[in-house]
């Protein structure tokens, strides 16, 4: 899928080296069709490596996506430089000047603090209010996750007895969905987190179907019944060597953490890992976009009160 961004976002060259057909905001001008226009509100602090990891899965369609990169007025960011978030990110009160196709809640790393505690909290309940009549399909990832079901359905997260960290297989809940068209019987999502939700009060939730589970038990993804909020606890947009970053991180800081499950070969944390989710995270990307995005989308939806009518 051509994505369409800035000509000189970072990203742009990494994914133009993996022969990722990136398409800079002149070139997009030049063709005569309205592409997806999908917000990414990058909530982790390694924003510039989150941009990466998901336009790469975004571009694996025919279809023309427009990005546009979202930033947290009231977070100070401190891993990204401030000339980076205001060259290639829009404030999050813009967004309000627009509707989207399309919208990505990331995770972030602050699981283990009360939602209303989070500094930007108010400002990102603000998002996703807005998301309800603006934006047609909302993916919400890992924290993102939580924090969706809790706003928009009052289920609270849980503290795990230790970290879930690793590579873990999942399989479907349900017999079939769009969204894991294509799936094999057992897929593999790269899960982090300290917290988790409850999976009776997601069932419980007459509103919510659960999608998939991992080997623990726990829902890893879960949607709304109408399609428009689709909850995953995973990772799968993360790079070969993300958990490994994070694993010595934690060793390197004197924190307690063991090796991820699944992901050092005979869990031998001096060789190298073994990237085993691609081509899951390729399809669920695609699958999302063309099943729960483009294809449910009316092509004129901007103009035709779509979502005034509350259609």
């Amino acid at each position: 899928m051509p994505i369409k961004v800035q000509s000189d976002l970072p990203a742009r060259a990494t994914l133009e080296n993996e022969n990722i057909f990136v398409m800079t905001e002149k070139r997009a001008a030049t063709q005569d069709i309205r592409p997806l226009k999908i917000a990414i509100v990058n909530l982790m602090p390694t924003k510039e490596a989150t941009e990466t990891q998901l336009l790469r899965l975004l571009g694996n369609t025919p279809l023309q996506i427009d990005i546009s990169l979202v930033r947290m007025e009231g977070h100070e960011s401190t891993h990204v430089s401030g000339e980076h978030l205001e060259r290639f990110y829009i404030p999050s009160s813009e967004i309000y000047n627009n509707k989207y196709d399309g919208m990505i809640i990331t995770g972030a790393p602050v699981e283990q603090m009360p939602f209303e505690q989070v500094d930007y909290w108010n400002e990102l309940c603000k998002i996703m209010d807005y998301a309800k009549e603006n934006v047609f399909s909302t993916l919400y990832i890992c924290w993102g996750a939580q924090a969706g079901l809790y706003y928009n359905y009052g289920i609270q997260k849980t503290a795990l007895p230790k970290k879930l960290f690793g590579i873990l297989p999942n399989h479907r809940a349900v017999k079939s969905d769009p969204l894991m068209r294509g799936f094999d019987d057992e897929f593999p999502v790269p899960t982090s987190r300290h917290t988790t939700v409850n999976r009776k009060l997601i069932e419980a939730e007459t509103d919510l179907i659960i999608l998939a589970e991992n080997s623990e038990g726990e829902v890893t993804l879960s949607k709304s019944r109408d399609d428009r909020s689709i909850f995953m606890m995973g990772h799968l947009e993360y790079d070969t060597e993300t958990l490994s970053h994070e694993y010595w991180r934690d060793v390197n800081k004197n924190l307690p953490i063991e090796i991820p499950q699944n992901y050092f070969p005979n869990d031998d944390r001096t060789r190298s890992p073994k990237n085993t989710w691609r081509s899951t995270a390729h399809l669920f990307y695609s699958n999302w976009l063309n099943y729960y995005v483009y294809q449910e989308t009316p092509y004129d939806f901007f103009d035709n009160g779509y979502f005034d009518a509350g259609l």
